[in-house]
């Protein structure tokens, strides 16, 4: 029997929200979707088939992290990183040029050899091109391959976003070149432009003549206002390609996911659910719990009542309290755990909402209470 190539197909829409299904090799991939964060071959303090048994359909990796520890060598050795983590689901890796930005404290941007940085950890010189980032996302055997881009630090310097977007732009090609031909997998384009909404729209322009299995949008969530957020995806939101998945890379909470979603996007990642579960706050369907409040210490209440699925219903706000208080790593795997479910619960009701045309309903009831 021949794999399935990538493919995708919007299924229904509401106003701008939409519902799709991206076909992979792996598996299917219902869209709106959320991918928990695997930053280093890990969903921090949950095992993967609990990840399967949420819902989730993809989880996102991280390829510069992974080229520092443990290297491209070991994860090829093992046949690649589905096998190295135990993992059956598709996969999304990123190109690693927002960690060249935010993690290393000495770097260069080339234009021709890439990001010339030090790594975090112990300070060995790097360097990532466009061409190194693919052969690196190839060679850990991703289902989905993201171009090397430059992420600008958000600024109102509209002359530095226009070079770092013509950079980007350039690096995208190369990427495109370095990719080659592979119908098995994606490779997504990265919308630049800061705020301004020319630049957005004249990176769409580009990539598009590039042609790309699917466009993300990179550049956000480095600061701005959740608005500042939403008003470049109102600029955009009718030039992304309607025939290909729109991606908004590291966001987000809730009500930017709902947000979103309201003007066409499609798949999401953030560290926020398991980042939130080591440090106590749940996300529920009645708002978030910071479980290590005080008013919890005698509260014997289930965190969320209405939780179906690994049994979390059976642990109190107390209990869960004295874990997090007492430093008990069980307490981050359950909030993490449960985290993760609500976000899933959160996409199959947005899902649900879309195809029934009920979504504006829904936005207006859960925006501002999650």
């Amino acid at each position: 029997m021949s794999l399935r190539k990538f493919s995708f197909k919007v299924t229904s829409k509401e106003n701008y929200a939409r519902t799709g299904l991206i076909k992979t090799h792996r598996g299917k991939i219902h869209t709106p979707v959320f991918m928990p964060v695997g930053t280093q071959a890990t969903v921090k303090a949950t095992f993967i088939d609990d990840i399967i048994e949420t819902g989730s359909e993809i989880i996102l990796a991280n390829t510069y992290h992974l080229m520092l520890r443990p290297g491209l060598d070991r994860i090829k050795k093992s046949k690649g990183l589905h096998k190295y983590m135990n993992c059956k689901l598709p996969i999304l890796t990123d190109s690693g040029g927002f960690q060249v930005m935010s993690l290393s404290k000495l770097n260069k941007i080339d234009r021709e050899k890439g990001a010339i940085f030090n790594s975090h950890i112990d300070g060995k010189k790097f360097i990532l091109s466009p061409e190194e980032s693919i052969k690196i996302q190839k060679g850990l055997n991703s289902d989905i391959v993201m171009v090397m881009d430059e992420c600008p630090k958000n600024t109102q310097d509209k002359k530095k976003i226009k070079e770092s977007l013509d950079l980007s732009m350039y690096w995208a090609k190369r990427s495109k070149i370095a990719f080659g031909t592979n119908k098995l997998k994606a490779l997504f384009g990265i919308v630049q432009g800061g705020l301004f909404n020319d630049l957005r729209l004249e990176s769409i322009e580009k990539l598009v003549d590039i042609n790309f299995d699917g466009y993300a949008l990179g550049g956000l969530a480095v600061g701005e206002t959740q608005n500042e957020m939403f008003t470049v995806l109102d600029s955009v939101k009718d030039y992304m390609p309607e025939n290909k998945p729109r991606y908004l890379m590291g966001v987000g909470t809730p009500s930017d996911i709902l947000g979103a979603v309201r003007r066409g996007v499609d798949m999401f990642d953030c560290v926020l659910p398991t980042r939130s579960g080591r440090t106590g706050l749940a996300f529920t369907w009645k708002g978030r719990v910071n479980i290590r409040n005080a008013k919890y210490k005698y509260d014997n209440s289930p965190l969320d009542k209405d939780c179906k699925k690994f049994g979390l219903n059976k642990y109190s706000k107390n209990y869960l309290n004295h874990l997090f208080n007492t430093n008990e790593i069980l307490g981050s795997m359950l909030l993490t755990l449960h985290n993760l479910n609500f976000y899933q619960e959160l996409m199959q009701a947005i899902r649900y909402n879309i195809k029934k045309g009920t979504f504006e309903r829904f936005h207006r009831k859960y925006f501002n209470k999650l």
